[in-house]
């Protein structure tokens, strides 16, 4: 995921990007990448080689693991693998993961400049006003589906403004907000159905095809999805009865009385504007139906979303701006504001190449498998949610997550008896849950931020949220175990 910076825009002025890579945060996963790489290195002068031998769809048999000698890997090797991985058998995968992040990022920062996210939803917003207690539950599913079907996270957290204005003018107030836009978008990316950053890039690497165990993912979300509005609704009771015990009542009362100026407006261009994104965001799903239903296209997901959001973003831009060359211009701002993660891609990836080719991974994995020998799937799963849980403390990118351990852990999970599509829920649980709870993440911190609320409010009203959610997902993979998901 990422982070928001300052850029200067075309007129001298300062604007944030949607998609950009926060310096910290990017200084952050490189060293810890650069410090796995080395690690990878050496544990190839203190590991011996060995192999598997492989079935007819790669994967590994369990009893077939033959050994060698100590032989470590050159150094020069280790220094240019980020380089020399791009031609690599995963170059192809590396390349279309890199531009399809390229590609997106450009897209939402032209949805984002040309207005295209703010009016959409804030239209929405606008019909759904006079609603009363119900709005809260629409807007948390919308927020959810764009998370979970188009993996948007920090582009509708920049909506949260809005947002909470709207709650705030039915007289809820700034924590239902938080929960309804950032608290949302983040379980919908967590509990993804299609998220291409998280399902597609995992199905990418993993071989299989992105409809595959779909209909568990789904569940999944409706779960989720009741949980987070449950949790608001008695959150919105609470408050009903009594309005000082808000966390936000003192700031909102602030907020109430600047807000006698603010309208809604529903102007031509802004109604221009709505029609046309309207189109866009349909054609993105009904393009994300065909792929799930055609399986004959499903493993060519990330190309072809990669298209169909260029070209219709392209369009779609013309068509909404009175100025045709800056569409390009914002789509190039976006694109070149993702340019570290594909750094971040091929550092992960290079760790997979250097334990390839100093012979160490196979070895690695005959360890593993000799560790979880005689476990359970329950045991099993268990520990590989944990284990991708606990790098998200240190690594908060979800495709240099998915690049650096999924070629790993899928083989190990396939000898074990584990689904490919049980470990890509794992991946999702562990990977999203957490943005919005661990303090180190800089899309939470914006977020709180931008609604004037302190951390140790934020971590005193979510804590108990977090630990159901963390059992609820123990739960739905110890379910999938279960019925041989």
């Amino acid at each position: 995921m990422s982070n928001t910076k300052t850029q200067v825009d075309e007129n001298g002025g300062k604007e944030k990007a949607l998609a950009t890579i926060g310096l910290k945060s990017f200084l952050t996963v490189v060293i810890i990448l650069v410090s796995v790489l080395i690690i990878c290195g050496a544990l190839s002068y203190l590991v011996p080689q060995g192999s598997f031998e492989r079935d007819e769809n790669g994967a590994i048999i369990t009893d077939s693991y033959v050994s060698s000698e100590v032989d470590g890997i050159a150094i020069w090797r280790i220094i240019t693998a980020p380089v020399r991985v791009f031609a690599s058998e995963d170059a192809l995968t590396i390349i279309m993961i890199s531009l399809f992040l390229l590609i997106m990022s450009g897209v939402f920062n032209l949805l984002e400049k040309t207005g295209g996210i703010k009016i959409f939803i804030g239209r929405i917003m606008c019909h759904l006003r006079n609603k009363g207690g119900p709005v809260v539950c629409i807007t948390v599913l919308i927020f959810m589906l764009f998370g979970s079907f188009f993996g948007m996270f920090e582009e509708l957290v920049t909506l949260l403004p809005i947002i909470i204005i709207f709650m705030l003018s039915m007289n809820m107030d700034t924590m239902t907000g938080l929960g309804a836009c950032l608290l949302a978008s983040c379980f919908g990316f967590s509990a993804a159905i299609t998220n291409p950053f998280s399902v597609g890039l995992a199905s990418q690497v993993g071989g299989v095809a992105v409809t595959s165990g779909v209909w568990l993912r789904i569940v999944f979300f409706g779960i989720t999805y009741g949980v987070l509005c449950l949790f608001l609704m008695l959150h919105l009771r609470k408050i009903e009865k009594k309005p000082e015990a808000s966390p936000t009542y003192e700031i909102d009362l602030e907020k109430r009385a600047s807000m006698a100026s603010y309208t809604y407006e529903t102007n031509p261009e802004n109604s221009k504007v709505f029609k046309v994104f309207s189109v866009f965001f349909g054609v993105q799903i009904v393009i994300l139906i065909l792929i799930a239903s055609i399986r004959a296209v499903s493993g060519l997901a990330i190309p072809i979303l990669s298209v169909s959001f260029l070209i219709a973003g392209i369009v779609c831009g013309l068509i909404v701006s009175n100025d045709k060359k800056i569409i390009f211009k914002y789509i190039l701002q976006g694109a070149v504001s993702m340019l570290p993660a594909v750094l971040m891609i091929a550092l992960a990836s290079s760790v997979k190449l250097v334990m390839t080719e100093s012979g160490i991974i196979d070895t690695i994995m005959h360890y593993v498998i000799e560790l979880l020998a005689g476990k359970n799937g329950f045991v099993a799963i268990l520990l590989i949610y944990l284990f991708i849980l606990f790098l998200q403390l240190f690594i908060g990118s979800a495709s240099a997550k998915i690049i650096l351990i999924m070629p790993i852990i899928m083989p190990i999970a396939v000898a074990l008896g584990i689904s490919p599509s049980l470990v890509i829920l794992a991946y999702c649980m562990a990977d999203g849950f957490t943005d919005v709870i661990l303090p180190t993440n800089p899309v939470l911190l914006v977020g709180l931020s931008m609604a004037n609320v302190s951390y140790g409010k934020w971590f005193k009203w979510t804590w108990k949220l977090q630990a159901i959610v963390f059992v609820i997902t123990i739960a739905v993979l110890f379910f999938g175990v279960a019925i041989g998901y």
